[in-house]
């Protein structure tokens, strides 16, 4: 038996030994390093909590103020603009230690004559870098995507978010501020009126899902359970794609099928590794898929496809002609997007492929 553990789903801690670096780490650490805004907007499921958790301790080790705001911690239903706004800067007190240094309570009570967004942006400019003077802090903020069920706009949220960033030119203290965004949403999709200017400032870092090169901390787990695990590991990615949930979950299976009491591995006959990992995603994923979708990732991507019931017509139509091989390029429509952020396809090359 073995205590390795793979983790199929949810955050995974810094040095949790199923982590794998990508591409997308080193950009992130060294962007967020250098001062830049950052987003990373992508489907479900993709690592992007989790490679946020991991640059964060990654800059608090070199010195920097982190904090992060999950926006579902703050809430999308029942709540009003006032409420949504004060839950931000309560979020910026606690996670930044501001509590000894701030009376929160009276300090709100104070901005009643303005509005709640110049309360934010005061809140920023006269608390944060006035109290944390010198540091470099940076703001991260996940589930942005929570927002798109607000009742009222937020739209001024996003624009002081730009604010800050253009008031580097006038003011040097907000070099100091950095802001990341993590979510299932595109830019445009972060600014509703489109009278105003779009949400485009920062570094877009892409999220790919994992590369052969990088799995061999995957395939670590099933050194003492199974002959070959690379050659499995290879079969896995086969049937993923690299997506981490999916490729998590497998592992977590052949690790699970594979371990005996004897305490022998498993062996699998050469050339037979493909068969029988297909047996294993047949037999566990597949088939019964809705019953067996624990933790939930396929019904979710069911449900984002249901939600509209006017586009769900034409995204299964992209999608059919993908799956029967018609080559389809990318033109960032609303359709497109709403694939790639469904986790049923990706841009690759030019065009929409299957995911």
């Amino acid at each position: 038996m073995t205590n390795y553990q793979y983790q199929v789903g949810g955050s995974l801690s810094n040095d949790a030994p199923t982590y794998i670096v990508r591409q997308a780490d080193s950009e992130l650490y060294q962007a967020l390093k250098g001062g830049q805004f950052c987003y990373i907007l992508n489907s479900r499921q993709m690592g992007k909590s989790s490679i946020l958790v991991r640059s964060r301790h990654l800059l608090q080790q070199e010195g920097f103020k982190c904090t992060t705001i999950d926006m579902t911690r703050i809430g999308s239903e029942n709540i009003t603009l006032s409420q949504w706004y004060k839950g931000i800067v309560s979020e910026l007190w606690r996670g930044l230690n501001l509590v000894g240094k701030v009376k929160l309570k009276s300090w709100w009570l104070e901005q009643e004559d303005v509005s709640v967004i110049q309360s934010l942006s005061n809140f920023i400019e006269d608390i944060i870098l006035q109290k944390l003077h010198g540091e470099k802090i940076i703001i991260f903020i996940d589930e942005i995507d929570s927002i798109l069920s607000l009742t009222f706009s937020v739209d001024d949220f996003f624009a002081l978010i730009r604010f800050c960033y253009n008031q580097r030119a006038i003011n040097p203290e907000y070099n100091r501020l950095t802001f990341a965004i993590f979510g299932v949403a595109t830019p445009s999709d972060l600014i509703n009126d489109k009278k105003r200017t779009p949400f485009n400032i920062g570094n877009a870092i892409e999220l790919h899902g994992f590369k052969p090169e990088e799995t061999e901390p995957l395939a670590q787990g099933l050194v003492t359970t199974i002959e070959n695990p690379k050659k499995i590991l290879r079969e896995i990615l086969k049937w993923t794609g690299g997506q981490p949930f999916l490729t998590q979950k497998i592992c977590d299976l052949v690790l699970i099928l594979s371990q005996n009491t004897v305490g022998e591995k498993l062996v699998i006959p050469v050339g037979k590794e493909g068969f029988w990992v297909e047996s294993i995603v047949r037999s566990h994923i597949i088939e019964k898929w809705e019953s067996q979708d624990e933790p939930e990732h396929l019904r979710t991507i069911r449900d984002r496809l249901n939600y509209n019931q006017q586009r769900k017509g034409r995204l299964l139509g992209i999608y059919q002609q993908i799956l029967q091989g018609e080559e389809i390029p990318t033109n960032d429509s609303r359709e497109h997007t709403e694939l790639v952020l469904s986790g049923l396809v990706v841009k690759e090359g030019g065009y929409l492929q299957v995911k």
